[in-house]
């Protein structure tokens, strides 16, 4: 899968405000990243899932890398006219929403462990991910991104 051309998650300064908000609550980077390559890039092809959502009112998922896409099996252009709400089923919706309004008080929370879906009903466990805030350099609220690198179908 490549790396989008376009788009508002798809660029530099998406993956940079991802990566710069999960340190900021977290102390840790969120992927180890070289001078060769663009962050960009190297979030796309990193090694663990990573996904973000806006702040509308039904939030719709604005990023996710190359893990998250296949994890998902969407392209870039469903994924991200997706409202992160429908990645849970109905049944789990209900525990998700409480678990992000958690999120969006503390501002991040590690070890979450959650069902989802794909997008051709493939149910999947998700294991330890971390949750976090997105906020920019001034602390202004952005929406939310996850990252995990354990899960198994169900």
């Amino acid at each position: 899968m490549n790396l989008p051309e376009t788009g508002d998650g798809s660029t530099e300064e998406h993956a940079a405000l991802l990566m710069d908000s999960y340190r900021r609550w977290t102390g840790e980077a969120l992927i180890a990243c070289d001078s060769e390559r663009s962050a960009r890039e190297q979030l796309f092809h990193a090694g663990k899932v990573v996904l973000s959502h806006g702040t509308e009112d039904n939030p719709v998922l604005n990023y996710g890398n190359r893990l998250g896409l296949e994890l998902w099996e969407m392209d870039w252009e469903r994924f991200t006219d997706t409202p992160s709400r429908l990645t849970a089923e109905p049944m789990e919706r209900a525990e998700r929403d409480r678990f992000f309004r958690a999120v969006t008080e503390s501002g991040y929370v590690d070890n979450y462990t959650g069902i989802r879906i794909s997008s051709t009903g493939r149910r999947f466990y998700i294991v330890n991910a971390t949750v976090w805030n997105v906020i920019d350099r001034d602390g202004a609220y952005k929406g939310q991104a996850a990252a995990f690198t354990e899960y198994r179908y169900l």
